[in-house]
């Protein structure tokens, strides 16, 4: 007999592109309030790094899809987005 009892789902600990986006905004403000001891504000600062590893990574993931996906319809081709735009462009 087979035991049917159901075992917990592991959860996936990354959190989404978003919810670790939001997180960021929330430590850098607190870190830029500096009203935080030295302890707090050291773990804040490892906790945000771990989150930019993670929507590096998350990111990266999804450029390898996009491009999986262009390279599959063809003749499209990609260019690198600018965050910023040229000094000539702006003028």
């Amino acid at each position: 007999m087979r035991d049917t009892t159901r075992k917990p789902r592991k959860k996936d600990p990354s959190p989404t592109f978003e919810q670790a986006l939001t997180r960021l905004e929330e430590i850098a403000e607190e870190l830029e309030q500096g009203d935080l001891p030295l302890e707090q504000a050291i773990a804040l600062a490892e906790e945000g790094l771990k989150l930019s590893q993670t929507c590096e990574k998350q990111l990266t993931e999804a450029e390898g899809k996009i491009e999986q996906l262009v390279e599959r319809m063809g003749a499209v081709t990609t260019e690198p987005l600018n965050a910023e735009p040229d000094a000539d462009e702006e003028e």
